[in-house]
């Protein structure tokens, strides 16, 4: 793992309490993942952020295509000279029905006219001075991905692992058993001190969540320790 510090800074956005990060390792340059940004005072948070921060966006980074997690990927792909939104193929019948699921909760049809530059498992995107590998995690939805920054030991989960549970698997094109293989045979296996960053809620470690999230048992491994020096990122959130 590197030394130096990749920074990132936590969003919480709309209704459901979706968890928009933003990331830099290099002055000036950052990406975007999950915009959920849905209010204009949730608009104007992320704007002040990254005047604070003097940062530029310079890609857009989607785990998967619900609602809720790109309200504000239109507006932002706009303002910043239309920079790369990038979203797996798979789904794009997700984004279908996403004025139908927010119209449910009263709240207004997200903007899907944004262009989309698509992923694949196994692609390392270079962005900013980091590296974010892709890690097609289906279940969830069909077409989730994990974003894993691996000299920093950080992954982007979205919706598909969580602090203590996994992503729900009730919704049109979901499927509990791809969900299960996706988190057994991608990311459970993975370095044990690595830190997820989730679409909701707080901040975990795979080892944790190895060794104690009661939605992955009976497959629980004995817990391993976890040495808090390996820690390379500095989070800041606003819970």
């Amino acid at each position: 793992m590197r030394k130096d510090m990749l920074n990132i800074r936590a969003l919480t956005c709309n209704l459901l309490q979706e968890r928009l990060y933003v990331a830099w390792q290099e002055a000036g340059r950052c990406i975007i993942a999950d915009p959920g940004c849905y209010s204009p005072a949730e608009i104007s948070a992320l704007e002040d952020l990254l005047a604070q921060e003097s940062l530029r966006p310079e890609a857009i980074l989607l785990t998967h295509g619900h609602f809720d997690h790109f309200f504000g990927a239109k507006l932002l792909q706009d303002r910043f000279g239309g920079i790369p939104v990038y979203m797996h193929p798979a789904d794009e019948a997700v984004l279908g029905y996403s004025a139908d699921m927010a119209g449910r909760l009263g709240l207004k049809a997200p903007d899907t006219d944004f262009a989309r530059t698509p992923v694949q498992d196994g692609q390392v995107l270079e962005i900013a001075g980091m590296k974010w590998e892709v890690i097609a995690t289906p279940g969830h939805t069909p077409g989730g991905v994990c974003y894993l920054e691996r000299e920093a030991g950080v992954m982007l989960t979205g919706d598909t692992l969580f602090a203590g549970s996994i992503g729900r698997t009730d919704f049109l094109y979901s499927e509990y058993d791809d969900e299960i293989r996706s988190i057994m045979e991608k990311l459970i296996l993975l370095d044990p001190d690595i830190r997820i960053l989730p679409g909701h809620g707080p901040t975990s470690t795979i080892g944790h969540e190895r060794t104690h999230n009661p939605f992955l048992e009976p497959f629980n491994e004995p817990e391993e320790p976890i040495d808090p020096e390996l820690e390379p990122v500095v989070i800041r959130g606003d819970i």
